[in-house]
């Protein structure tokens, strides 16, 4: 769920690890970068506001007003927050080298959808002429320009 919190602001490079049977400070750690201070703390603070509509309050977040580097404490997760240039200093998989790696889906970024053009009337075709195998030409399906969204 909380994978899904970060995709949604677009956070980048989400783990996950669980570390119930390394350490008695939460059940799972989720780490994942920004690319800016504001980003992080958006993403802080949709996490935050997941929270409160949830009945979840974190019980501690650090580092949102600065952010370089934000914690969020829910108890059971700790979610870490970098700016990208910094989560390398800390290396916090390394340093949780042990710990069981947990899947982490990531909704892809995906460009709003445009309007659909208005239909017009049908047009009345013209009558269809016979063209032979080898002279028609052929079709071929255009693929979807996938564009991510900022």
């Amino acid at each position: 769920m909380v994978a899904s919190l970060i995709s949604e602001k677009m956070g980048t490079d989400i783990v996950a690890l669980e570390i119930k049977k390394l350490s008695s400070v939460a059940d799972y750690l989720v780490v994942c970068s920004a690319e800016s201070d504001r980003q992080v703390q958006a993403i802080v603070r949709h996490i935050e506001d997941w929270g409160k509509k949830n009945g979840e309050r974190p019980l501690s977040v650090v580092g949102a007003d600065v952010g370089q580097w934000a914690l969020v404490d829910l108890n059971d997760v700790v979610v870490h927050v970098f700016l990208d240039r910094v989560r390398g200093v800390y290396d916090l998989e390394g340093l949780w080298a042990d710990a069981k790696h947990v899947s982490v889906t990531e909704k892809k970024a995906v460009a709003p959808k445009q309007a659909a053009p208005k239909k017009s009337a049908p047009k009345k075709s013209a009558p269809k002429k016979s063209v032979s195998k080898k002279s028609a030409p052929k079709k071929t399906a255009k693929k979807p320009v996938k564009r991510r969204a900022r």
